[in-house]
């Protein structure tokens, strides 16, 4: 990765103001989530506005012109259209003529897939620099009057631009994907159904799934690349809850320093939440030039990713 963007809504919506609507306190929601706000898309503003953004964001940054980049990756659960994809709109945008463009569905497992099949295309030789954008309008999909998933959700992008030189020690880096369909059920939309297409969450089992699947998914990359918890900079998590971060942190041995959080400010952004995190601890210059970051995502499908990679540093430095 050579280059990151990001982009979130103006509004903000305050557990204070969720308290207002249904039956539930700040300190309720806090003590259980870690969130205290997210943010929320305005009236017609979609997916692909959030991903355009941060999409400029990260090729300005990155230094190449739009006509450069070869493939254009959203990964997303809330798209603009069922078809055309959000990429294809994206790449238009952006000026980056030259590229394919498609979306890749794992919900918030999403950014990972997309940065792991990004990688790939790379090697293969298929593509030379890749542009991979995460972005949720979430808002769109909530019940704003079931407790249980109102709190949890909110709207954001983040984008990485990924290019071929960027991982020159193959030692330092490591993908893991997996999915079990057969629990689906317990986090899902569904989409032929007018008038219930919103989330449905089994709270219980994603919280048993996700402490499991942070924990093993981050442990298998890192037995990959024959590192140990110690050698990861930064462990850059997908931001559900923090209850279930501080369970993986303890489990995996991870020192709580190098976990990069911001899921108090914007909630579970779903695909955009890691690449929005990364693009902050960039932006203020945590995250610089050689170090070793651990992304690790888990979602609907049941689904779960993680990925080793070093951070190349390349393209304007933040201000």
């Amino acid at each position: 990765m050579v280059a990151v963007g990001s982009a979130v809504p103006e509004r903000i919506v305050t557990n204070a103001e969720l308290a207002g609507q249904v039956d539930t306190t700040d300190e309720w929601i806090r003590s259980r989530t870690g969130i205290r706000e997210r943010r929320v898309v305005a009236e017609g503003e979609l997916t692909s506005d959030l991903a355009t953004r941060t999409a400029e964001q990260a090729l300005d940054r990155s230094g190449l012109a739009p006509a450069a980049i070869d493939l254009v990756l959203v990964a997303t659960t809330t798209p603009d259209y069922y078809f055309p994809s959000v990429a294809a709109l994206v790449a238009d945008r952006v000026g980056a003529h030259n590229a394919a463009a498609c979306d890749i569905s794992a919900a918030c497992s999403g950014f990972v897939y997309a940065l792991a099949q990004a990688v790939g295309q790379i090697e293969s030789g298929l593509a030379e620099h890749v542009l991979v954008v995460g972005a949720e309008a979430m808002s769109r999909i909530t019940d704003w009057s079931d407790r249980a998933t109102c709190i949890l959700f909110g709207d954001g992008a983040g984008a990485v631009v990924v290019s071929a030189g960027a991982h020159a020690d193959e030692r330092s880096f490591a993908v893991e994907l997996g999915s079990d369909g057969s629990r689906s059920e317990h986090l899902q939309v569904r989409a032929l159904e007018p008038g219930n297409r919103f989330i449905e969450m089994n709270g219980g089992e994603v919280f048993r799934f996700a402490t499991r699947a942070m924990v093993e998914a981050s442990g298998r990359v890192l037995e990959r690349a024959s590192m140990t918890p110690g050698d990861v900079d930064w462990w850059v998590p997908h931001q559900a809850n923090q209850r279930i971060i501080d369970h993986a942190v303890k489990r995996l041995g991870i020192d709580g320093d190098r976990v990069l959080t911001n899921l108090d400010r914007y909630g579970n952004t779903s695909a955009g939440s890691i690449p929005l995190m990364l693009a902050e601890a960039w932006q203020d210059g945590r995250v610089q030039a050689g170090q070793q970051l651990l992304l690790v995502g888990f979602g609907a499908g049941l689904s779960w990713g993680a990925i080793l990679t070093t951070w190349a540093g390349a393209g304007v430095e933040p201000s």
